[in-house]
């Protein structure tokens, strides 16, 4: 099942995506669709990070025994 969204654009940011479509032979969809599944899972990617930094109970490595860890 797929969900019809509505947005609004800039001019210049849709024509980018006019000319990126025509160029691909792919539907606009196509690349919005893409691109909020990157946006998405970047987004989930910084939480994690963001949450892993602000957690006082997971302990922190030094930049000395990480290399000793991975032998650099």
């Amino acid at each position: 099942m797929s969900t019809a969204i509505s947005i609004r654009v800039p001019d210049e940011l849709a024509a980018k995506l006019s000319e990126i479509a025509q160029e691909t032979e792919r539907p606009k969809s196509f690349h919005i669709k893409k691109a909020l599944e990157a946006y998405l899972s970047e987004l989930a990617d910084f939480q994690v990070a963001h949450d892993r930094l602000h957690d006082i109970t997971d302990p922190a490595i030094s930049l000395d025994d990480m290399r000793k860890e991975l032998e650099l």
